[in-house]
């Protein structure tokens, strides 16, 4: 969904830069919430006020959640067929290839710091290669994060 986003309202209709996606994705982050049902509560109310802000919360909630109680409904009745299991396998592939092009056009609008890629690396390390939880990894690497930030602004 956020790659759709992303593409919509930056190549597309040109509604943001690319940097400002990023910032304002970054602020969805940090509220809580999916974040980009916050990102479409922000540009709701940036373009419409507190109309565009309920019009945002309808179309992600309206039709979406119709959508997938109807795929539920459906998946429920034939997830036992080889079709459906391969068809899941090759969407959940497609899912992480455009995750991956998406972090990376989002991350190329940013500055070139090395200290954010090395965080990124040993969280992928420490996630994805060893197994342990995230959590765990996050909470290890968050004060190291925010000291190596600080320094940084020193």
């Amino acid at each position: 969904m956020l790659f759709w986003a992303r593409y919509v309202l930056v190549e597309r209709r040109r509604w943001f830069t690319e940097r400002e996606f990023v910032e304002t994705l970054a602020m969805g982050q940090l509220l809580p919430g999916p974040n980009i049902f916050n990102l479409g509560l922000m540009i709701g109310y940036r373009h419409a006020g507190f109309a565009g802000a309920f019009a945002a919360i309808a179309g992600f909630m309206g039709w979406p959640f119709l959508i997938v109680i109807g795929i539920g409904m459906l998946y429920a009745r034939y997830e036992h067929l080889p079709l459906v299991q391969q068809a899941l396998s090759g969407m959940s592939a497609a899912a992480v290839g455009l995750l991956i092009a998406n972090g990376l056009k989002m991350a190329s609008v940013l500055p070139r710091r090395w200290r954010p890629w090395l965080f990124t690396a040993l969280a992928f390390i420490g996630v994805g290669a060893l197994r342990w939880p995230l959590i765990g990894v996050l909470g290890v690497l968050a004060p190291f994060g925010v000291a190596a930030a600080w320094w940084e602004k020193r």
